[in-house]
């Protein structure tokens, strides 16, 4: 792909996390890895439902300008989507949302842990939480690093959800199965609780992963 066909492709995904309800107003960010010293990536202050090409910003490994249409920066949130990079060298790309029912579960600090569906194990495993951080510091790439190695998506406590994984397109149905999974699960605990998978179940769909040789992480991979 050209980068004013990637500079494309993220708006379009802009748009399906607007559409979809993951994002409200100006919330969200989207980024894509380049090469190992330039990134695209979606502005501040705008509605990632609207974006056109020319909104989107290139930086560098720190999260420094490279190039910027004027009117239009960087999000202040660049510096999470850099220490998914930098600790994991296989991601292409990364997306930040406010889906409303995995937010819910941020907020009230409940984990996507339990194994309700053979779908979600197969390609999350697990969602666990990263601890509050102030948005634009450091504290939530600190509090997202410890997850990254297991984990191809992390909700963030009384935030959102962070997904990534080795495209766009890829890093989006990560976001979008972590909303369906936790829309499953609430609607399971309001008709009185989700009836499990078992121990060996799990295990048993633990290999099919293996066996179908599936990228990214996820805790098959210490099993």
């Amino acid at each position: 792909m050209t980068e004013l066909e990637i500079k494309q492709q993220i708006c379009d995904i802009g748009k399906r996390i607007y559409d979809r309800g993951m994002v409200a107003a100006n919330d969200g960010n989207i980024s894509v890895k380049l090469n190992d010293n330039e990134f695209l990536c979606t502005p501040t202050g705008v509605s990632k439902g609207f974006m056109t090409p020319e909104y989107i910003c290139k930086v560098d490994a720190n999260g420094n300008v490279i190039e910027a249409n004027a009117g239009f920066k960087p999000s202040s949130e660049i510096k999470m989507h850099m220490r998914v990079y930098r600790e994991r060298p296989d991601v292409k790309s990364v997306v930040h949302a406010h889906p409303m029912y995995a937010t819910t579960f941020a907020i009230v600090g409940i984990p996507l842990t339990d194994p309700i569906m053979p779908e979600a194990v197969l390609s999350l495993g697990e969602v666990p939480i990263a601890k509050y951080g102030t948005p634009s510091t450091d504290e939530i790439p600190d509090a997202v690093a410890p997850y990254l190695q297991s984990y191809d998506a992390v909700l963030l406590e009384n935030h959102g959800a962070l997904s990534f994984s080795d495209s766009l397109l890829n890093a989006y149905h990560k976001m979008e199965s972590v909303e369906f999974y936790a829309r499953l699960l609430y609607q399971a605990k309001m008709l009185g609780g989700p009836k499990l998978l078992t121990e060996q179940q799990v295990e048993d769909i633990y290999a099919l992963r293996k066996k179908f040789g599936l990228t990214g992480k996820h805790p098959a991979d210490n099993r």
